[in-house]
């Protein structure tokens, strides 16, 4: 009998800043690390990044993470900006950017895209998914992934508050149809990535103040998550 196993979810450790953080992490099994070029206490600048990719760039193993860049309604100059400094293998758009500018910069940089779209944390779906649903279609062939996440009004995502989870199997079900990876963000952490793991099966995870302690990124913490998602 054949038994086709689940792969395992992919693990985005996003806020990264520190490189010695970074280097402590070499040993886990991490598949995108995230650094934040928006507003954010864990904005970082183009040049520190490119000290992180550094980093990675030094990683022995097969397949080392790739550097993903978060940006909200960014323009072109500043990707450019940034790009110049630091060759980001993911493009992570957290604003109100269209199909077309997802595709340009697919196109111009040669990244992958990942587009997210955010939920107020009370906020449950029916209507508000099918408005949702419609947007995405649009975005079909422009994107490789949607990344599910917490609205927060201040820097829109990085809340530290989950969404309604019983959301997810609308947007899993149009991501599969479209080939498209899925990944669910907002309020993660180790005590209860598991449990969203086995419920919904999403393609990945992505964790940021889930995986900190007094506001700064806790290795011990991004082991624990590291783990559980494996093991789920």
């Amino acid at each position: 009998m054949n038994l086709h196993k689940q792969p395992a979810a992919a693990v985005k450790i996003c806020g990264l800043q520190d490189v010695e953080v970074l280097k402590s992490m070499i040993n886990l099994p991490v598949d995108y690390i995230g650094v934040v070029f928006a507003k954010s206490r864990r904005r970082i600048e183009p040049k520190r990044a490119a000290k992180l990719k550094e980093v990675l760039l030094a990683w022995t193993t097969l397949d080392r993470p790739k550097l993903t860049g978060v940006f909200v309604n960014p323009t072109s100059e500043e990707l450019e900006h940034v790009m110049d400094a630091v060759q980001l293998d993911v493009i992570q758009l957290h604003g109100q950017e269209t199909p077309a500018f997802c595709e340009q910069v697919k196109q111009r940089w040669q990244t992958e895209v990942f587009k997210a779209f955010s939920f107020p944390k009370n906020e449950s779906g029916t209507e508000a998914d099918d408005t949702t649903l419609k947007t995405l279609d649009s975005y079909v062939h422009t994107i490789d992934a949607i990344l599910l996440d917490t609205y927060d009004p201040q820097y829109v995502g990085g809340s530290g508050h989950t969404f309604a989870w019983e959301r997810i199997p609308t947007y899993a079900k149009w991501a599969r149809n479209h080939g498209i990876v899925l990944f669910v963000a907002g309020g993660l952490q180790p005590d209860n990535v598991q449990q969203l793991i086995q419920t919904y099966a999403p393609n990945g995870v992505d964790v940021s103040s889930g995986v900190e302690t007094d506001g700064i990124k806790d290795i011990a913490k991004i082991t624990a998550f590291v783990e559980r998602v494996k093991q789920a």
